[in-house]
């Protein structure tokens, strides 16, 4: 029995800021943003949004009443959370209408919580054939105003739907894994804000990919020749290529152009998007089956999983015949063509916004927010949320 990957959706908020003009404001060359990191624009997502939303909106288009019916299980994984107690997984569950009779729950491992659910799911799958379940990834990545973080900001989500005979992606077994006790970059429960060791973080992304690269090699007998396409957790697009670019050499010259080629179809996304943590690497398999027609059904995908602190994972997939007609590569396209550009002025001003940390009561004006499923507000330290379809 073939377990994997039978629909992705994704969403991203109605915003975004371009960031050459993000550049300037901040006297930084735009070429630092734009090439040096690999970034076009940032999603910001407004105060009617968390991970929550994001999450739920990413689902919703993707979600068939027979899905409903099938779905008992729903992780979500996110370093967003919104309550230290109660998983974000139970609202988004409400907000779909899913069925009572299933498991909900939330997972954090920094930007790995969405692959260690994927295989959670696989092995829910593997014991219940009959059953499906929602892994969702969803995250708003927050450093705040003019800090060294400033420009690999975003917001969005995706949503997986995992079930036996997949329509777009079977996964393979053989998936190697390594941790290691790190501080790359953390958050402790006290701090807004995250804290990190730039230069370090990038080192061990790197180092932590050649370790799972060398396991899987050593594994499974397969080189990069047997691979269409690596897709990578991208905190920033640039970051990819350069662990790509160490083990680039491996593989002749015929495959190492197809694999730089699709690395970059890879990318497309993530670069109008920003960093979305748990689902960075997801965005990055979406770009590449959307917006790369060449793929064939049978190629294997390979997917490089990192999350600071740290835990990395290497792990393949196979597309599945007919493949295409399970994706909405249009309504992505109008998503992106939707969004509105803010100003570096308006862009500071939304993002100052914030919800109250002292337990006041606050409404919030959804009428504003396109988005199908919004938070509307905090009512006696409860969060609020809307569906505008129910």
């Amino acid at each position: 029995m073939e377990i994997g990957i039978d629909k992705i959706g994704f969403y991203t908020p109605h915003q975004y800021v371009d960031m050459n003009n993000l550049a300037v404001a901040r006297n930084v060359e735009p070429e630092k943003f734009t090439i040096g990191i690999g970034q076009e624009e940032m999603a910001l997502a407004p105060i009617t949004q968390d991970s929550v939303t994001l999450a739920a909106n990413a689902a919703l288009q993707i979600i068939s009443e027979e899905d409903k019916e099938a779905i008992d299980f729903v992780i979500f994984g996110t370093e967003s959370g919104i309550d230290h107690s109660k998983s974000g997984a139970v609202y988004v569950h409400k907000l779909l209408g899913l069925k009572p009779q299933a498991r909900a729950i939330e997972v954090k491992q920094a930007c790995y919580g969405a692959t260690a659910a994927i295989q959670m799911a696989k092995g829910h799958v593997a014991l219940h054939p009959e059953s499906k379940v929602l892994v969702l990834g969803a995250d708003i990545a927050r450093y705040g105003l003019n800090t060294s973080g400033e420009a690999t900001q975003g917001a969005g989500a995706v949503a997986l739907l995992i079930g036996a005979n997949p329509g777009i992606l079977a996964l393979e077994n053989e998936d190697v894994y390594l941790t290691n006790d790190i501080m790359d970059f953390w958050r402790p429960i006290y701090s807004e804000q995250a804290f990190v060791d730039g230069k370090f973080s990038n080192e061990q992304y790197i180092l932590f990919f050649q370790k799972v690269w060398d396991q899987y090699k050593e594994k499974t007998g397969l080189q990069l020749a047997d691979f269409e396409a690596i897709c990578y957790h991208l905190p920033y697009t640039k970051m990819g290529l350069k662990a790509l670019r160490t083990v680039i050499d491996e593989a002749e010259e015929q495959d190492k152009e197809r694999l730089l080629e699709n690395y970059k179809t890879s990318t497309q996304y993530n670069r109008r998007v920003g960093n979305i943590y748990t689902g960075s690497l997801y965005l990055s398999f979406l770009s590449l089956i959307e917006q790369q027609e060449s793929l064939k059904a049978g190629s294997r995908i390979g997917f490089f999983s990192y999350g600071s602190g740290a835990v990395g994972e290497f792990f393949t997939g196979v597309l599945q015949p007919n493949y295409r007609a399970h994706l909405n590569t249009e309504q992505h396209a109008k998503l992106f063509s939707s969004r509105e550009e803010l100003s570096v002025e308006q862009y500071e001003e939304i993002f100052s916004n914030t919800l109250p940390t002292d337990g006041s009561t606050i409404e919030l004006d959804v009428k504003q927010d396109p988005a199908p499923i919004c938070l509307a507000g905090i009512t006696d330290n409860k969060r609020q949320y809307i569906n505008k379809l129910d």
